[in-house]
Parts: C-alpha cells; sequence; structure tokens
C-alpha cells in the first residue's frame, strides 16, 4: 500500500493537492462509472433512463446511511492520527465498518421486501418503466453493502492521508463496468440481453470486485488495517462518538435525498422524459458536484488532522487556498453549461421531445455550479473541524425551501420552474454556509491560536 502523506508540516497547497488531486479523479472515475451506466441506458430509450432514476433516488437515499460511519469514522480517524493516538484511530476505523455493514443488511433487506411499494411512490406512468426500476431497485438495494464497504475503505484511507490506493481500486471497478454494461444490458458472447436488470448486475459486480481489491491491497497495512477486527465486539465509546460526529451529516444527506424525491415525484406530473432529464442531467453536474465533493475531502482529512495537532494558522491557510481552486472550477462548470448544455446532452439522449427540456435543465442548473462548489468546499472544513451541524442546518433549511418555491414557480414556469428552485437554493446555501465558516473561523480558531500561545508562555 502506498505510503500516507505528512498533512502537519510542510508547504499546504503540494500537501493538498498530493491529496486532493487521487481523489479528484477518483470522484470524476465515479463520475465517468455513472455516466458510462447512464450513456448505455440511455441506448434503451428515456423509460429505461427513468426507471433507473427513480430507483436510484433510494440508493441516494441509502447513502446518508452510509454517510454517518463514513464521515464519522473519517473524521475521528484522522483527528486520532493527528494527536498521534493510533490505538484510538484503529478503534474508530474498526468501528466504522461495524456501523456501515449493519446499515447495508438493514437497507438491503428493506429493499427485498418492499421494492414494489418503494418504486410505486413516484407513480410513474408506464408499466415497464415501473417493472424494469423495481428489478433496479431489487438488485443494487439488496446489494447495497459492497458500495457501503467502498465508501468506508476509502473514508478510512482518506483519513490517513492515502488518498491514491482508492483511485487505482476504483479505477478497476471503472473497467469492469465498462465491459459488463454493454454485455448484459444489450447481450453478448453468449449472455442474454437484460436491459436495465443487466445495468444493475453490472454496477454490482463491479462494486464487489471493488471491495475485495480494497480488501487484498490494504490488509497488510501496519497502522490500521491489518488490526481491525471485523467480528469484535464493537466499542460503544468509539461507536458513540462516531455516531454522533456523523448523525447530522447523515441526516442531512437523508433529508436531502427525501426532498430531492418530492421534487422528483413533482417532476413525473410532466411524463416520464422530464424523469429522465433530470436523471441524465444530475449526472451530467455530476462534473462539478462529484469533482468538489473529492477535494473537500481532502480538506475535511487536512483540517481534522491539523485540528488534533492544534494547528490553527495551517488550518486558514488551508481553507483560503482550498477556495480559490474551488472557485475557479466552480466558474469553469456553470460557464460549460451555460454554454453548451445542447451538445453535452446529446452525447445521452437525442429524443426530439426530451432534448429542448435538457438543454433548458442544464443551462438553469448552470447558473448555480460556482455557488454549489462553494458550499461543498466549505462544509468539508467544518466536518473536518467536527462541527457537522451547521453545514447540517443550511442544506436542511434551504433545501427543504425547494418544495414551496418549486410548487410556486412551476404555476408560471412549468417544468422550469423546479429547475430554478434548485437553482436558487443552491446559491442561497453556498453564500449562507461560507459566510458562517468565516465567522466562525474567526471566533473558534483565533481562540485556539490565543490558547496555544498561552500554554507555550507558560510551559
Amino acid at each position: 500500500m502506498r505510503k500516507s502523506l505528512n498533512l502537519l508540516e510542510g508547504a499546504i497547497l503540494p500537501a493538498l493537492s498530493a491529496l486532493a488531486l487521487p481523489i479528484m479523479a477518483t470522484s470524476l472515475i465515479q463520475m465517468a462509472y455513472n455516466l458510462t451506466d447512464m450513456i448505455w441506458i440511455g441506448r434503451l430509450g428515456s423509460g429505461a433512463v427513468a426507471s433507473v432514476g427513480a430507483a436510484g433516488m433510494f440508493m441516494w437515499l441509502s447513502n446518508g446511511l452510509a454517510t454517518l460511519a463514513k464521515m464519522g469514522g473519517q473524521i475521528k480517524v484522522a483527528q486520532a492520527l493527528g494527536a498521534s493516538k493510533i490505538e484510538d484511530a484503529r478503534a474508530y476505523a474498526n468501528s466504522s465498518f461495524q456501523l456501515a455493514a449493519l446499515f447495508a443488511l438493514c437497507f438491503g433487506l428493506i429493499s427485498l421486501l418492499f421494492a414494489k411499494a418503494m418504486i410505486g411512490f413516484f407513480q410513474l406512468n408506464t408499466e415497464a418503466v415501473i417493472l424494469d426500476a423495481q428489478a433496479y431497485l431489487f438488485i443494487t438495494g439488496g446489494l447495497v453493502i459492497f458500495n457501503f464497504l467502498n465508501q468506508i475503505y476509502t473514508g478510512t484511507l482518506t483519513a490517513m492521508g492515502n488518498s491514491k490506493t482508492s483511485f487505482v481500486v476504483t479505477t478497476i471497478g471503472l473497467l469492469i463496468n465498462i465491459v459488463l454494461d454493454p454485455l448484459l444490458i444489450f447481450g453478448g458472447l453468449g449472455l442474454p440481453a437484460l436491459g436495465v436488470t443487466g445495468a444493475a448486475l453490472a454496477t454490482v459486480i463491479a462494486q464487489a470486485v471493488v471491495t475485495l481489491s480494497f480488501y487484498i491491497v490494504v490488509h497488510k497495512d501496519d497502522v490500521l488495517f491489518h488490526h481491525l477486527q471485523f467480528l469484535k465486539r464493537p466499542s460503544k465509546k468509539h461507536t458513540k462518538e462516531i455516531f454522533m460526529i456523523g448523525l447530522p451529516s447523515a441526516v442531512q444527506s437523508m433529508i436531502f435525498s427525501s426532498i430531492s424525491m418530492v421534487i422528483a415525484r413533482l417532476i413525473a406530473g410532466w411524463g416520464d422524459g422530464a424523469v429522465a432529464v433530470q436523471k441524465v442531467g444530475s449526472q451530467i453536474e455530476s462534473i462539478s458536484w462529484m469533482t468538489s465533493e473529492g477535494y473537500a475531502l481532502a480538506l475535511n482529512s487536512f483540517v481534522a488532522q491539523n485540528f488534533g495537532a492544534r494547528n490553527g494558522e495551517r488550518i486558514k491557510k488551508g481553507y483560503r487556498l482550498s477556495m480559490i481552486l474551488m472557485l475557479v472550477w466552480g466558474l469553469f462548470c456553470s460557464v460549460l453549461l451555460i454554454f453548451a448544455p445542447e451538445l453535452i446532452f446529446r452525447i445521452f439522449i437525442q429524443e426530439s421531445d426530451v432534448l429542448p427540456l435538457g438543454v433548458d435543465y442544464l443551462r438553469i442548473l448552470g447558473v448555480s455550479q460556482l455557488f454549489m462548489c462553494i458550499e461543498i468546499t466549505t462544509e468539508g472544513a467544518f466536518c473536518g473541524l467536527g462541527k457537522t451541524l451547521p453545514p447540517s442546518i443550511v442544506s436542511i433549511t434551504l433545501t427543504a425551501a425547494r418544495i414551496p418555491l418549486a410548487i410556486c414557480l412551476s404555476e408560471f414556469l412549468g417544468l422550469n420552474g423546479i429547475w430554478w428552485s434548485i437553482t436558487i437554493s443552491s446559491i442561497c446555501k453556498g453564500i449562507v454556509l461560507c459566510s458562517w465558516f468565516l465567522w466562525y473561523q474567526r471566533k473558534a480558531l483565533c481562540s485556539m491560536l490565543k490558547q496555544d500561545s498561552k500554554a507555550l508562555s507558560e510551559a
């Protein structure tokens, strides 16, 4: 396994970049993973896209459970390593994996038993679309444990300052998915054409290979992974701390997903084509938020380790440099979506009645990409400090505002009113959260620096 980076000393930008670039590359690989699925599924028509979109909403919802274990574990592992508390770091990592496995088994069982009722929530218009959505959820939800474990592996490695291993392993998964998607969707080499079911199987098989690859690559690591005992009785102390740190982020993620599901139901009123547009458009839009999220994860570990080591000034500089880089990236993504929407959307769906809807989606959502990057980067900094509540409050409050805003605006603007409700709330979230962090930074970090200075003078 690759050597972990030193995030506590030396030049900040090279250290952050060395950690962030593989994470961002991993995010791009994940985006390519999703886009590959969407390109092939798009060849089946907008109905198939709508079915995957509906089922995918529940998979998105389940990520809240994974987020609790991942975020809480990553933050506590990084802080423990920064404070040179290796035994605590091992205990936090072990508890993180145990929580993820438990949550995955629970969600998997729910998906297997209630797939029909869950898809029924969206009131899709076509029987074939409904059946495809149920099949996709049955497979991907029932075997979600691989996805959950992969997230914990990635989070723990990032906390250690090792992001390259996740990039390599995730790339393996992408390559497998690229090969399996057309074979299982359209048939070939003696395999039957399975359509949407084939896409689900390709996804799960690729995820399972990634899990196995992680285990093979990291189990010899003597810092954390070699000492993990998954069947050991969970540590109440460490599990509780992970739970308390990760809970706000998990609640934020699940409420965000739930609100998005309500929005999706509103969108379904405009037909399966509108659902397909939202699914494809959100995957295209992920070029901005997944990259920003990748950098935010690096910033999270950087801030957490330096917080554990009481390096307040280093935290301030790291946030400032990260924000500059993400502002540039966000501006690029905004320009791309606003000025080239048709060129991009045509890659996925060419249906003449759907394409104009997709162009409107990308152009409107393009306005908010810069602010989305600001929000995500700032959330990473907050979480690194162990302060997961402020991002959750901002996200939950302003995301919830999308529902009444969508209802009101759609009365005047039709489907575009729903897109504008998403954009307006994203702009507000970026401004409010960044302002909150700057205020908190002046208050808390300056206080920490003063305390450390006083302690040194008294020593």
